[in-house]
């Protein structure tokens, strides 16, 4: 069940070496074109990088919070064209989310990478980089990227006792009259 899968999942930073099989790539391939998108407009684009070299180059796209893209079996840039739909961040969050919780259904862990509105250096943001990387047309906005690998440490699921239960609110918001 996809509560389970929910359960259990971290966001893992450590990764080992062993790489994703050929079936483990074609079930994320085939799990990222399942991703619902606003008005069936697919306005994505996803580049699975497996290449040791590109993935080095990724982990600096900013400062902090993607250097794990180094030790990753593979990521996946997710990118969108604005011009086709204006919900794109929403439809790359759905497709990556969908992405994550497959990596954890194969026994695999991910990461979020934010890539969009983050700076790069101080001459450059993460997005440019990004894009010059690895060869985006410039009419395609990059969202994030999602590092996927073997987990080379362990975390336990967030219990239950931890949910903001607070953020639940039924019929109204709570507090309006």
């Amino acid at each position: 069940m996809i509560i389970e899968l929910l359960r259990q999942r971290r966001s893992i930073r450590k990764f080992t070496d062993r790489p994703l099989s050929e079936r483990q790539l074609k079930i994320l391939e085939e799990a990222v074109l399942r991703a619902p998108s606003s008005r069936g407009r697919d306005p994505w684009q996803f580049i699975f990088v497996t290449d040791r070299d590109l993935l080095q180059a990724l982990a600096t796209a900013k400062p902090h919070g993607a250097g794990f893209l180094a030790s990753t079996a593979a990521a996946v840039i997710l990118c969108a064209d604005p011009d086709c739909c204006d919900v794109w961040i929403e439809d790359c969050a759905i497709a990556a989310f969908i992405l994550q919780l497959t990596a954890q259904d194969l026994g695999l862990a991910s990461c979020w990478a934010q890539i969009r509105c983050r700076e790069h250096d101080d001459h450059q943001d993460a997005e440019s980089y990004v894009r010059h990387i690895a060869g985006i047309p410039e009419n395609l906005r990059v969202d994030a990227i999602i590092g996927i690998g073997t987990a080379d440490e362990e975390k336990e699921g967030h219990g239950d006792e931890t949910l903001r239960r607070d953020r639940i609110h039924w019929q109204k918001y709570a507090g309006s009259k």
